[in-house]
């Protein structure tokens, strides 16, 4: 489990990275409004990510409901803003649905870890 946990605060520093650097784009030279809600999602969610490998150290219970959760709010993430940030690039709508895939899967992941978060005792 400790190497779940490390992988998801990998994740969520990438995802940070990746946000600021969709921000600069989008701030400095393109994309627009669709890359820019890109940004605040990977940033956010990087945030989220942290808060959820360090409750998962506190907690007692749910440690695998929460740490499946930011598994799927990761990958959901990098889904959704995967497409946003191809589509503000592109100039072209994507065909593959992974926007709403995405975004159905960090809805997922949150349940997950409202869950999670309920099972846990000490948490």
């Amino acid at each position: 489990m400790d190497l779940w946990r490390r992988v998801l605060l990998g994740l969520a520093g990438l995802s940070g990275a990746a946000g600021v650097a969709a921000a600069a784009v989008s701030a400095h030279l393109a994309g627009g409004a669709l890359l820019e809600t890109a940004a605040h999602f990977l940033i956010m969610n990087a945030a989220a990510l942290v808060g959820i490998g360090a409750l998962v150290l506190a907690a007692d219970r749910g440690r695998v409901l929460l740490l499946a959760g930011g598994s799927l709010i990761a990958a959901g993430t990098v889904l959704f803003c995967g497409d946003l940030a191809a589509r503000a690039i592109t100039s072209s709508a994507q065909k593959w649905g992974t926007a709403p895939f995405g975004g159905g899967a960090m809805i997922a992941g949150w349940l997950m870890v409202a869950v999670g978060g309920l099972l846990s005792r000490r948490a």
